[in-house]
């Protein structure tokens, strides 16, 4: 089967708008878990205050809960992660959501080092 330069230009165009939309819906994905992230770092944090006994006992509950409902990533020491996702970046409106969960993840460990 021959093909002609019409029907490469018509799979060109729509090869360039499938991949668009790919990488639409990771960026859209990528933003909606940093933001859940937060919010569930934000929600245990103000649940924690300063009551460390307490923030084991409640970790430990969400994880059992949230891990069966929503599978491993909400298990006690992504919850952490996530408080501490929210301790170390407080302000919602500044943070970039370009950066994935994992880079995220990253810029915390460097912080902790300095």
């Amino acid at each position: 089967m021959e093909i002609t330069k019409s029907e490469m230009q018509v799979y060109e165009n729509i090869r360039g708008t499938v991949s668009a939309a790919r990488s639409k819906i990771v960026r859209t994905v990528n933003e909606a878990m940093v933001l859940t992230y937060w919010e569930v770092g934000k929600k245990i944090s103000e649940a924690v205050g300063d009551r460390a006994e307490y923030g084991k006992q409640l970790l430990k509950y969400l994880s059992v809960n949230l891990a069966h409902d929503f599978g491993k990533g909400f298990d006690e020491t992504n919850l952490r992660k996530m408080r501490q996702f929210y301790l170390r970046f407080p302000i919602r409106d500044a943070m970039r959501l370009e950066l994935s969960w994992t880079q995220y993840r990253t810029l915390m460990r460097i912080m902790k080092h300095e």
